[in-house]
């Protein structure tokens, strides 16, 4: 009988974390959604009232679109890359370039949200960045693996125009990745 009763009390501690677990994914997703709507009206609406030079988003504003065509997926870029603006789409690194602006492009996202398909790309695949003052198109040059606490792939160097992407790696690993998986692209 004990026994019984401890299988049970197991059976719904379980049940309950995965249904926490399932619940803030399904809130993200919806976040993400929202804001990709949003997204798309700022890029349809805005493109003579935005220049490269003039292009200065405020924290958890939402900037634009990142589409990956490979994989069919359009996520909202929102900048700032804390959990407020991670949980709505692809945060842009605070401090990092924007198209045309020649320097480094910084976007990270969760790997079980916006960039659960992230793994699929391949060297040779287009990236596509969408915002209020044009579209941009990159090809992916190069993939890395590197610690968690890696942060030498941050250079926000000024001298040549890249797009990377980063998210925690492995991509189906349960808790606090160890690892960071990073994607290289230049413009096309």
């Amino acid at each position: 009988m004990k026994s019984k009763l401890v299988g049970y009390l197991i059976l719904t501690v379980g049940i309950c974390f995965i249904g926490y677990a399932s619940w803030g994914i399904i809130q993200s997703n919806v976040k993400a959604n929202d804001t990709l709507e949003a997204a798309k009206k700022i890029v349809e609406e805005s493109p003579s009232k935005s220049s490269k030079d003039n292009f200065l988003p405020k924290q958890g504003e939402t900037v634009g679109i990142l589409k990956l065509p490979t994989i069919k997926a359009e996520l909202a870029i929102v900048e700032g890359t804390d959990p407020e603006e991670l949980e709505k789409g692809v945060g842009h690194y605070k401090g990092s370039y924007f198209p045309e602006q020649n320097g480094q492009i910084v976007l990270s996202g969760h790997r079980d949200t916006v960039f659960k398909q992230l793994g699929e790309l391949k060297l040779g695949d287009e990236l596509q960045v969408e915002i209020a003052y044009g579209k941009f198109s990159y090809k992916i040059i190069d993939t890395k693996i590197v610690d968690s606490d890696d942060t030498s792939i941050i250079t926000l160097q000024n001298e040549k125009e890249e797009l990377i992407l980063t998210t925690c790696y492995p991509f189906g690993y349960i808790g606090n990745a160890p690892q960071r998986y990073i994607i290289y692209a230049e413009k096309k």
